[in-house]
């Protein structure tokens, strides 16, 4: 089974020692994905808009590693607060309408006291 790693290019993957993605075989593994925006810009304010960008960088690197959004079979959605629940409920649903993965919500504190939602994704590229 071939395994491929992607990069954002970020120097936390290399302090850390992660991959943004990694696709082995007909699988790719996406990390945790904060809505971290250019030049290290604040976020935007709300759970939505956060969950936005979180779920568009998801996209990008779905697309660099061959899937997309509907390829999705698992995610995993980290909240600063239970109450933003419906705001990233709503990016999510649109996200995902076809896919429908399985899913799971945890409340947390996350790394950046800015971040309100990071989310992790696993697709699965089946034939069509």
């Amino acid at each position: 089974m071939e395994r491929i790693t992607f990069s954002s290019g970020t120097a936390f993957e290399e302090r850390v020692g992660y991959s943004r993605a990694v696709r082995a075989g007909d699988r790719v593994h996406v990390s945790g994905t904060a809505p971290i925006m250019p030049g290290d810009a604040d976020p935007p304010a709300g759970g939505y808009e956060q969950a936005r960008v979180c779920l568009e960088r998801i996209a990008r690197v779905l697309s660099e590693a061959g899937a997309s959004l509907d390829d999705v079979v698992r995610t995993r959605i980290y909240l600063t607060d239970a109450s933003l629940i419906d705001e990233v409920g709503r990016a999510h649903r649109e996200a995902f309408a076809k896919a429908r993965p399985a899913t799971t919500g945890v409340v947390v504190q996350l790394l950046d006291p800015r971040w309100l939602v990071e989310i992790e994704a696993e697709a699965a590229i089946l034939p069509s």
